[in-house]
């Protein structure tokens, strides 16, 4: 027995409730088992059970044995004094508040199916993929798709965080935190920590002050990126330094190493040299935005803004100094969904709620349901289990359950491993 499954049996009253009574032999009926308290201090806040008589209403404790009680201090902590009720599995000693009074305790180890806890330990114990492999395709898609509604609005806030930290490190200026969370995107999951170093190292107000010549752009983010500092053969790499040079002067900037960017198993058309070169066609083409972004109404007025291309010299370049052949460089459509689903989206959400504007939260959640899905191991093996991966607005819910729920066994918080604990 784990106190894990007492809360969860709690919580869902998912044991025999017909005349439960206290060890003293009062009547017991629970009118509201309380909230589950997530941190310290009793497990269930404004419950509201009758015992005897009496109507109380205040917390409740839930342990393995009443003896835990004694065993986790509460005896000494004044916050427990108020306890309503002392649910537990095995009811080895009697309970006192220091007032000298009895907690009203409850003992319900026969009051639970064993089938119940057997097939709660099947799932702590599977090497499956995700713990209810075998059976989640006896789940009604109504219990599935309310699941992933809720999961897609937790994986939202989730990325919020981040957003919201560099907001307030940036004196809630929303066109520089998207410049930097953008940036950290344009590096994708290789190159996402130098790209967003090299944004944090150029304020775009500087880039904003050369927006008509994509040259300077280009020297001031190569350079502040560490790419410049060496000799050039060709003509344009050096016009870059030589442009580089005096926008360092004037800004008195200090660029990131190079050797933090990472080449190694990318594709040429990833290299970050190729994504530098977009990301200031982007800025070189876009004045302001973010603002721009807050009012596109669907995703293919985003795609449209997104589809920039390269310079005339990275057509024929991966890298500076070595020529290649002749490709158009365009930022693909996979890397522009990526872009909407954890950049653009993320900072509608938390716009509309830090506005208290929902137009912004439902644009969000349009945008996901309008934007084709991830295509990675994950998302793939939900498809192999006849799981509905169409759309971002579905995927981005199936990552949050695999990551957060599924691989850390988290059956109990997860309402499809709750369907199947009451129905298989």
């Amino acid at each position: 027995m784990t106190e894990e499954f007492l809360h969860h049996i709690w919580k869902f009253r998912l044991f025999d409730q017909l005349e439960l009574k206290t060890t003293n032999g009062d009547e017991v009926i629970i009118e509201k088992p309380g909230e589950y308290n997530f941190d310290a201090g009793p497990d269930f806040f404004n419950g509201k059970v009758k015992v005897g008589d009496t109507l109380w209403a205040g917390n409740i404790e839930v342990h393995i044995n009443a003896s835990d009680w004694k065993k986790h201090f509460h005896q000494n902590d004044k916050a427990y004094d108020n306890i309503i009720l002392h649910v537990v599995n095995n009811a080895d000693v009697n309970l006192f508040r220091s007032s000298g009074e009895e907690i009203p305790t409850i003992e319900i180890k026969d009051r639970i199916h064993e089938r119940l806890f057997q097939k709660y330990l099947g799932f702590k114990s599977s090497n499956d993929w995700i713990p209810c492999e075998k059976q989640i395709a006896t789940v009604p898609q109504v219990i599935i798709n309310s699941t992933l509604d809720r999961l897609l609005l937790e994986r939202l806030e989730r990325k919020s965080g981040s957003i919201l930290n560099s907001l307030e490190q940036n004196n809630t200026n929303w066109e520089e935190t998207f410049y930097h969370q953008l940036a950290r995107n344009f590096g994708f999951k290789t190159n996402a920590d130098p790209f967003e170093l090299l944004a944090k190292s150029l304020p775009s107000n500087f880039l904003g002050k050369h927006k008509s010549s994509l040259l300077q752009i280009e020297a001031l983010l190569f350079g502040q990126a560490g790419m410049l500092a060496e000799h050039f053969e060709e003509k344009y790499p050096q016009q870059l330094q030589n442009e580089y040079a005096f926008l360092k002067q004037k800004f008195k900037l200090n660029s990131i190493e190079k050797h933090l960017w990472k080449y190694l198993r990318l594709r040429p058309v990833n290299f970050p040299n190729v994504r530098i070169a977009q990301f200031a066609n982007l800025i070189f083409n876009s004045s302001h935005l973010f603002s721009k972004i807050l009012e596109m109404g669907n995703p293919a007025e985003l795609r449209k803004l997104m589809n920039v291309s390269v310079s005339e010299y990275w057509e024929t370049h991966f890298v500076f100094d070595k020529k290649a052949l002749k490709r158009a460089k365009h930022l693909g459509v996979e890397a522009i969904d990526n872009i909407i689903i954890n950049t653009i989206v993320p900072f509608l959400f938390v716009y509309g709620k830090q506005k208290d504007d929902e137009r912004f939260i439902d644009r969000a959640l349009l945008f996901l349901e309008q934007t084709s899905g991830e295509r990675n191991s994950i998302v793939k093996k939900w498809s192999s289990l006849n799981i509905s991966v169409g759309s971002a607005h579905s995927t981005q819910a199936l990552l949050q359950l695999k990551t957060e729920y599924c691989s850390n066994k988290k059956c109990l918080n997860c309402s499809i491993g709750n369907y199947l604990l009451k129905n298989s």
